[in-house]
């Protein structure tokens, strides 16, 4: 007789000649381990049919699978910790956690997850939208949609009430940049401080945040004047931590300017100088751009010296990811190849890059026209 495949229930004889079925109802997060409904009958068929019932009422959501009542902010963060979490990065699951914890009202946590409906959901979601949270409702609902798509599964719910919402749309962030004016007062009056090689290596790399300050010295080709993005340096609980690249992509080399390795070669110096001032004291993380004492540095001291940096300068309060926009925006103005600049971004796709400087397309367009005039001139008309 072929096997039953998963969650169709087994059927067995017992020694004492009575038959057994059993079958998997679902998995109890507070016992960790499976929910297992047993029944017995004199004959197979009697033990079959009641195996038929159980599985049809169990789809149908009408037989539960615990016997206490699941709330669904509980559920919630057992899906998040028990299932999610093994498979994703620390600071994602960070992210989600922070979320949860100060976007999901106490009301709508304890409400038993049998009794959620998509009305309930989409409040939290127009609401939360209205705040301007357009990007944490996006993440907020894939993350619901997941612990539903579970629980209907494990047979909590007979359905998931997440399909029937709506998410608000998002605004576009207009990019923020600094024009070459901007970029060189910036520099200029950076140039005082201990940090002006890193922000030097941002604005001629357009490195993330997260990728310079886990840049180490073996990162650095000096013979063939490269930079190769390895890893990123993210805080998770307070604490600093370096993990690999989300994608692929992100993982590439990038030419070096002249000017960048004339910066770091300095910088190198200085460093070394540091370390020795530190002598036993030093926390060997090579990395580098670390802290004054050569630890891992809190990205937010370091926006914060950005923010001071640019008040200095009379400058507008663009956002450290500025200096990666203006980057990219000047090679593509320059008439670089956007799948070049894609590459060097670190970007999965090329349409990522053209739509975040869709803006800068119409003048590239209007340059491709004048390359066609100057080639077939007015004469041939």
């Amino acid at each position: 007789m072929a096997r039953r495949g998963n969650r169709e229930g087994t059927i067995c004889r017992r020694k004492d000649g009575r038959w057994c079925g059993a079958v998997t109802l679902g998995y109890d997060p507070k016992a960790g381990k499976p929910i297992r409904k047993f029944f017995y009958g004199r004959t197979r068929q009697e033990v079959a049919e009641k195996l038929t019932r159980i599985l049809r009422d169990h789809h149908l959501g009408l037989l539960p699978a615990t016997k206490e009542r699941m709330e669904f902010g509980s559920w919630l963060w057992t899906f998040l910790d028990l299932y999610k979490k093994p498979e994703i990065r620390p600071s994602t699951y960070e992210l989600y956690a922070g979320i949860l914890r100060l976007h999901l009202p106490e009301k709508l946590a304890h409400t038993p997850l049998e009794k959620l409906r998509s009305e309930d959901l989409q409040a939290l979601y127009t609401s939360l939208g209205e705040k301007g949270y357009s990007r944490t409702v996006q993440i907020l609902h894939n993350l619901i949609h997941s612990a539903l798509d579970q629980a209907v599964k494990l047979g909590y719910v007979p359905r998931n009430v997440s399909e029937a919402t709506t998410r608000p749309k998002g605004k576009k962030k207009e990019v923020q940049i600094l024009t070459p004016q901007e970029l060189k007062r910036f520099l200029e009056v950076a140039k005082k401080h201990r940090l002006f090689p890193a922000f030097y290596v941002l604005a001629t790399t357009g490195l993330r945040r997260g990728e310079l300050l886990g840049l180490k010295w073996q990162d650095i080709d000096w013979e063939h004047g490269t930079l190769t993005v390895q890893r990123n340096l993210v805080w998770v609980g307070g604490e600093p931590a370096l993990q690999e690249p989300k994608t692929k992509g992100s993982y590439r080399t990038i030419p070096l300017p002249e000017s960048t390795l004339e910066v770091l070669k300095e910088w190198r110096k200085k460093w070394l100088e540091e370390r020795v001032k530190l002598g036993p004291d030093w926390p060997e993380t090579d990395l580098v751009f670390p802290s004054e004492a050569h630890t891992a540095i809190y990205p937010r001291n370091f926006l914060r010296t950005f923010k001071s940096l640019l008040q200095e300068a009379n400058l507008p309060m663009v956002s450290l990811h500025a200096l990666r926009h203006s980057y990219a925006t000047m090679l593509l103005m320059e008439g670089e190849n956007p799948r070049v600049v894609q590459e060097i971004l670190g970007h999965s796709a090329v349409t990522t890059t053209l739509g975040i400087y869709s803006k800068v397309l119409p003048s590239l367009k209007q340059q491709a026209v004048g390359k066609i005039e100057r080639i077939l001139g007015r004469n041939n008309v």
